[in-house]
C-alpha cells in the first residue's frame, strides 16, 4: 500500500508539472498564474468545507497546552528532518545544533511534548530538503500551488516529494495506519495556529491569492537568500549558495505562517 501511494504521489506531481504548461500565463513572476489559481480556489473550497471546521472544532475541544504540545512533538520531528537536509548540505554546525535539538528535546522533553531545546537557548534551524536544493545551486524558482497542501514552489515541491519517499515518521511508526493518522494530526494542529491569521486575511485582502503568494515567496526569499523568480528561474546554477541560505526559524518550506490550504 506504502508503495502504491508513493508512486501515485509521484504521478500527481508529474500530472500538475505537465498541466502547468499548458496553463501559462505572461507575469514572469508567477509563469504559472494559470494552474496556480486554479489548485488555489480548489483548495479555498476543501479548506471552507473540511480543514477550517475540523481546526475549529479541535481548537474548541483540544485544550491550549495539549496543542502546544503536539506543536512540540511534530516540530522534533521536522528537526529531524532539518538534520538530515543540513548533513547533505555539508553544514555540520547546524546539523549538529539539530542533532543536539533532537537529543534533548526527545529525552528531557518527554518525547519531544516539551520543547525545552529553545527555552535553553539552542538554535532553531529547520531547514528543509528545498533550502538544501537551493544551497546546491537551484537559487531561484517559481511559485507553484500544491493541491490540498498550498503554497509552495516547484524547488520545494520536488524536495517535498523526495522526503515523502523517506520520510522520518517511517523509523517512529512502522505502521502505515499510525504513520497516516499522525499526518492528519498534524495537518489539523498546523491548521488550527493559523486560524487567526486567515480569518485576518479574509477581511483584508482584495486578491487572496495574490496576497498569499507575495507573503509566501517573500519569506521563501528571505529564507533561502535570494531574490524573486523570474522568467529563466528553475534552473541549477553554477555558483553554490550555501553561504546566503540563512537561519529559517520556526517555519519550514510548506509551513510558512501565510494562509494556507489543506
Amino acid at each position: 500500500m506504502a508503495y502504491a501511494l508513493k508512486k501515485t504521489a509521484a504521478i500527481c506531481l508529474a500530472g500538475c508539472l505537465l498541466f502547468t504548461a499548458a496553463c501559462t500565463s505572461t507575469n514572469p513572476r508567477d509563469p504559472y498564474e494559470g494552474y496556480n489559481r486554479a489548485v488555489f480556489q480548489f483548495n479555498e473550497k476543501a479548506d471552507q468545507y473540511v480543514m477550517q471546521p475540523v481546526a475549529r472544532g479541535y481548537r474548541k475541544v483540544a485544550p491550549k497546552p495539549v496543542r502546544a504540545a503536539a506543536t512540540n512533538f511534530f516540530n522534533n520531528l521536522r528537526d529531524v528532518k532539518s538534520f538530515g537536509s543540513n548533513v547533505l548540505r555539508a553544514d555540520i554546525g547546524k546539523a549538529g545544533g539539530d542533532f543536539m535539538r533532537v537529543a534533548f528535546n526527545t529525552t528531557f522533553g518527554l518525547g519531544g511534548l516539551l520543547d525545552l531545546a529553545s527555552a535553553v537557548g539552542m538554535p532553531n534551524n529547520k531547514n528543509t530538503f528545498g533550502d538544501t536544493l537551493a544551497s546546491w545551486g537551484w537559487k531561484k524558482s517559481h511559485y507553484f500551488v500544491v493541491p490540498f497542501f498550498g503554497p509552495s514552489t516547484v524547488r520545494d515541491s520536488v524536495g517535498n516529494a523526495v522526503y515523502s519517499v523517506y520520510p522520518a515518521e517511517r523509523f517512529l511508526f512502522p505502521s502505515n495506519a499510525v504513520r497516516y493518522s499522525a499526518f492528519a494530526v498534524d495537518a489539523v494542529n498546523s491548521r488550527e495556529r493559523l486560524l487567526d491569521t486567515t480569518d485576518a486575511l479574509d477581511n483584508i485582502a482584495l486578491d487572496k491569492y495574490v496576497a498569499t503568494r507575495e507573503a509566501y515567496m517573500s519569506y521563501r526569499n528571505r529564507q533561502t537568500g535570494t531574490e524573486q523568480a523570474d522568467d529563466e528561474a528553475d534552473l541549477f546554477e553554477g555558483e553554490s549558495v550555501e553561504e546566503s541560505v540563512t537561519e529559517t526559524g520556526e517555519a519550514s518550506a510548506n509551513e510558512v505562517e501565510v494562509p494556507p490550504v489543506p
